[in-house]
């Protein structure tokens, strides 16, 4: 876990983190749109896939702000 708090520390202080926040952000949203999309548009009997796609999105939009924040806070 401290690797990934350096990364994040690396990325701002070359000021890169509003950058990688937007790229893991973008992911993260296409990867909920692409869960919602095939929970509702296809007749899938199994949930497991979009909903573990809608999961992985949601960690993506909200993590890199959280890990940002601590990195600048400590």
């Amino acid at each position: 876990m401290d690797e990934v708090f350096e990364v994040a520390e690396l990325a701002t202080d070359f000021g890169l983190g509003g950058v990688v926040r937007w790229l893991l952000g973008i992911v993260g949203v296409l990867l909920i749109l692409a869960g919602a999309g095939l929970w509702l548009l296809t007749d899938m009997s199994l949930l497991v896939v979009p909903a573990a796609l809608m999961a992985v999105g949601l960690l993506l939009v909200v993590a890199p702000v959280v890990l940002l924040f601590a990195a600048e806070l400590f």
